[in-house]
């Protein structure tokens, strides 16, 4: 048998990752070197788990021999096997006895591949994990454990390696990805992950301290040792091209940090920029969506654009959601959790969505409904009304979902935003208990609403009847005049109903309202009258809530 490390030959082989690499970035503690007759120099491609039913596995990987006894004469069998196709390495469990029999020595010896064993306090599942980590931090780029811009892959994968907590920052101390370490974490780290960000007492201290200019300056790992309660650190600043992409941070967990942490940690800032560069820009290509739809729905953006960024068809039924959740949802980071869940929420209904982030609210994009106009306005109000019970569920009970027209091109859209604005308008008004509608279930209110913007900011002719009541009510009315008359009116002038709304006795209600009668002027009897009564209290109200 020709080792792997032979075959491999030139600056190519040099640069991926050896055995021996591997080990050191992984440290001690979960595999043991058992044999190696030719050195641990043969390059790793990769981790498999060892099929005997498959034979002819690919070269350079390390296969597990999962369930194979070293003791065994398969054990001899498989490490022929896997030295015939040209495998990196094979590993073993302890066995029954403990130790591998001598006839594997003799054939790991004659087939010149290296035999590791797993050590006993590292199950299978927890070595892969490791391994594969290991493989990320030496360099492998097409390892399916951390695809690219996995932050929290990254993490937690660190975390495997170093034995400790792991939190990924930006330049500006916030969190963009920990580890979901299982032991208990220090009140600092448990601080940063709530608040997704290194509390801002604890940034002013470092950065007096000189913290940040020693961190971007250096080339190297940072040792913070432990302090009363917050335990051992280590920090590394992540670069890439000269620019300064972030940090990585390690804190021990239950104990101290290896002595290798400092050296996977070293490797670890290499492997992140990579993964920080494509996070970014996932980020950029997302904030192109959400400028390229914005201006699509303010009437000043392309279509083709939109559909280029997002793969929606430019052609084809789509629509516009209105949400205001529980008021603190629209603000801040509440406002990203926001547009997350309804992202989440409308991929589980196979629907292409595009959140936008407004004022106290979002604004939900979806394309690629049903080619049915009726179909398709069915699917935006079963999304609505899965939508309104998960924003509910999650930010509280005054939730609403406006649902926009359903219009054929993205071209449309600002049609469809305008209405799902005005229906979801209508339900914030006062007594309406609906949570999402669209426009045909709310027409009156829109149209009565559309109407009083037309009219808002008109004088108050002061001879109107209205107008005599408003003053009169600011002198000697008491300000129960105006407020009587509302009632009245919207209880059609039946006296029992309207008592009770005002919580007075009838005759008290009936002699209010021939004061108000004899006050204005008003005429209850005259439909103009009532009309006209009605629109001029609505926007006294509509006034008083604006101020």
């Amino acid at each position: 048998m020709v080792p792997n490390s032979i075959v491999e030959q030139g600056d190519a082989a040099a640069s991926r990752p050896t055995l021996d690499r591997l080990l050191s970035v992984m440290g001690a503690g979960a595999l043991e070197p058992y044999t190696a007759p030719h050195g641990l120099e043969a390059v790793v491609d990769g981790v498999m788990m060892l099929d005997p039913l498959e034979p002819g596995q690919p070269r350079g990987q390390l296969l597990l021999a999962v369930g194979i006894d070293p003791q065994s004469a398969a054990a001899v069998d498989v490490v022929r096997d896997a030295a015939g196709s040209g495998a990196a390495a094979v590993v073993f469990g302890q066995g029954r006895s403990g130790r591998p029999s001598a006839a594997l020595w003799a054939a790991a010896e004659e087939a010149g591949l290296a035999v590791l064993l797993r050590t006993a306090w590292c199950g299978w599942t927890e070595l892969v994990g490791a391994l594969r980590a290991g493989l990320v931090l030496c360099g492998v780029p097409a390892d399916p454990t951390v695809p690219p811009g996995d932050l929290d892959g990254l993490a937690d994968a660190l975390a495997v390696l170093v034995g400790g907590s792991v939190t990924i920052e930006d330049v500006e101390s916030r969190v963009l990805a920990y580890s979901s370490t299982k032991e208990d974490v220090d009140e600092l780290r448990r601080l940063t992950i709530l608040g997704r960000r290194v509390p801002e007492w604890r940034v002013a201290a470092m950065s007096e301290a000189g913290f940040f200019r020693a961190l971007w300056g250096s080339g190297d790992v940072i040792h913070r040792p432990a302090h009363g309660e917050n335990p051992e650190r280590l920090v590394v600043a992540v670069r890439a091209g000269g620019e300064i992409l972030g940090s990585i941070w390690v804190a021990a967990a239950g104990g101290d940090l290896p002595a290798h942490a400092s050296d996977t940690l070293r490797s670890a800032a290499r492997v992140a920029a990579a993964h920080l560069l494509h996070h970014r820009s996932h980020r950029t290509h997302a904030r192109l969506v959400e400028d390229a739809a914005r201006a699509l729905l303010d009437g000043r953006g392309s279509a083709g654009a939109l559909s280029e960024l997002t793969g929606i068809a430019a052609h084809g039924h789509c629509a516009a959601l209105a949400v205001r959740p529980a008021d603190a949802a629209g603000k801040g980071e509440e406002a990203g959790r926001l547009c997350a869940l309804l992202a989440v929420c409308c991929g589980a209904h196979d629907l292409t969505p595009v959140v936008i982030p407004v004022d106290q609210g979002a604004l939900v994009l979806v394309g690629g409904l049903h080619p049915e106009a009726g179909r398709a306005a069915e699917q935006v109000a079963r999304l609505g009304r899965a939508l309104v019970r998960q924003v509910a569920d999650v930010f509280g009970p005054q939730a609403r979902i406006g649902l926009g027209t359903v219009v054929e091109s993205l071209a449309d859209l600002p049609v469809s935003r305008r209405s799902a604005d005005l229906v979801l308008r209508a339900l914030l008004a006062p007594g309406e208990h609906r949570t999402v509608a669209s426009a045909d279930e709310v027409a009156e209110t829109v149209a009565l609403n559309e109407m009083l913007d037309r009219l808002t900011g008109s004088a108050l002719a002061p001879e109107t009847p209205v107008a005599r009541l408003v003053a009169y009510d600011a002198g000697q009315g008491g300000g129960t005049m105006v407020q009587t008359l509302r009632a009245y009116l919207d209880h059609f002038g039946h006296v029992p109903d309207t008592a009770r709304a005002l919580g007075v006795h009838a005759n008290s209600l009936r002699h209010r309202i021939g004061r108000i009668t004899e006050v204005s002027g008003l005429d209850l009897r005259s439909p103009e009258a009532r009309l006209l009564a009605q629109l001029q209290l609505r926007l006294l109200e509509r006034g008083g809530r604006e101020t």
